[in-house]
C-alpha cells in the first residue's frame, strides 16, 4: 500500500579520507545520537557505498523544510559539522521532499 508523505529528506554524499573510515562512522554516529533527539527529525541513515571506496551517503529525514533550516542555522548544527570536517574529502548536498513512500513486506525484518 502507499502512503503520501511530505517528509522533507536531505541525502548528503560525503568523501572520506583514505585511512580515517572507522573514526568517521563513530565520530558520526555520536553526532546522529544528539540530531535524532530533535523534535523535527524523523531519523538518520548512514551508508557506505558498495563502489566507490571512502564515500558515504547520509539521509536524513524532516517533518518539514523550515524545521530542517532552522536546526541548519543553530550553533548545535555548526558544532557537528565541526567535528565531523576533519574527516571530509569533499561532498555534496541534496535535498527533496518525499511524494510517496511504499513500505515493503520485509520493513519489520530489517535492522
Amino acid at each position: 500500500m502507499a502512503e503520501a508523505q511530505g517528509t522533507f529528506r536531505i541525502l548528503l554524499r560525503m568523501n572520506i579520507k583514505q585511512g580515517v573510515e572507522r573514526e568517521f562512522e563513530e565520530t558520526w554516529a555520536k553526532v546522529g545520537e544528539v540530531i535524532t533527539r530533535q523534535s523535527a527529525n524523523l531519523g538518520q541513515w548512514l551508508s557506505k557505498s558498495a563502489e566507490e571506496p571512502g564515500v558515504y551517503y547520509i539521509v536524513s529525514d524532516w517533518v518539514d523544510e523550515p524545521s530542517f533550516r532552522e536546526f541548519e542555522r543553530s550553533a548545535e548544527h555548526v558544532e557537528h559539522r565541526t567535528k565531523l570536517h576533519p574527516f571530509r574529502d569533499g561532498g555534496t548536498m541534496v535535498t527533496m521532499h518525499t511524494v510517496l513512500r511504499m513500505v515493503g513486506a520485509g520493513e519489520g525484518a530489517v535492522r
